[in-house]
């Protein structure tokens, strides 16, 4: 990962929009569009710029003028000058899915957009406003912090009871409440795995590695692997012998062969 992703909230705040012709039309409407009010170079209160440019040299100057006064600048089709680039977006409001590929190609990121905007249910929004309304009866039913992400990871799971990828009732989220399933119980769980490939993870690994809260792995396990556990979930390389205690989820690594069994 070279970039960060982040979701800037720009309602009712400036944002300098430098350039004219269609591109810099595209962007004010994208700017527009997340509630941002577009301003030009003499404003001083901007702190994000996008330079919209046709020309190479003038460009390049009017970047750097905007990096020398501390602003985070976008250089429309420059990826070289950009400080951040702008994502293919997919919108379910209040969900927002940012497709972006570091300004190696918009035509790609489109491309996945459109096949994934199909994917998604209309409704996918609608099942995110119900989830916000009711943290509090999640928490009644869920106290603990770490059982409360279990039921939730189990709930919209693939085929789960609140599965993102399929339309729901108004009352699904309720109904999940009165009788939905714990999700992964704390304790240890073993994967054995037979290439370093993550397509070859079974649905069962893929849940376990994205409910895992530490996961254990000998010293050669490639980066794609690990990548497909939990963002936030603990990484400790540890030998087959090592002796350690469950903390919360423990998923523990191994290549076929050794001990464990998936």
């Amino acid at each position: 990962m070279n970039q960060l992703p982040i979701f800037l909230n720009l309602r009712d705040k400036p944002v300098m929009l430098i350039g004219s012709g269609d591109m810099a039309d595209a962007k004010r409407r994208l700017i527009e569009r997340a509630g941002g009010i577009w301003v030009d170079e003499d404003d001083r209160d901007a702190r994000v710029a996008i330079v919209a440019i046709e020309d190479e040299d003038d460009a390049i100057a009017a970047v750097q003028r905007l990096k020398a006064r501390g602003l985070l600048v976008n250089a429309v089709d420059r990826p070289a000058l950009c400080d951040f680039t702008t994502p293919a977006i997919i919108d379910r409001d209040p969900v927002l899915i940012a497709i972006g590929t570091g300004g190696a190609s918009a035509g790609l990121a489109k491309a996945l957009r459109q096949r994934l905007e199909g994917m998604l249910p209309a409704g996918l929004g609608v099942l995110a406003r119900a989830l916000d309304a009711a943290r509090g009866p999640i928490r009644d039913r869920w106290p603990g912090g770490a059982e409360r992400r279990r039921a939730i990871d189990a709930a919209l799971a693939p085929g789960g009871a609140l599965d993102p990828l399929a339309e729901h009732g108004s009352d699904a989220v309720s109904g999940w409440i009165s009788s939905g399933g714990e999700g992964t119980a704390a304790g240890a769980y073993a994967i054995t795995l037979q290439s370093a490939d993550p397509e070859d993870l079974t649905l069962r690994h893929m849940r376990l590695l994205g409910s895992a809260d530490l996961v254990l792995h000998p010293a050669d396990m490639p980066p794609a692997i690990l990548a497909r556990a939990r963002a936030d979930a603990a990484m400790r390389v540890a030998a087959e012998d090592d002796e350690i205690a469950p903390e919360g989820v423990t998923v523990r690594l191994s290549w076929a062969g050794s001990a464990g069994n998936s």
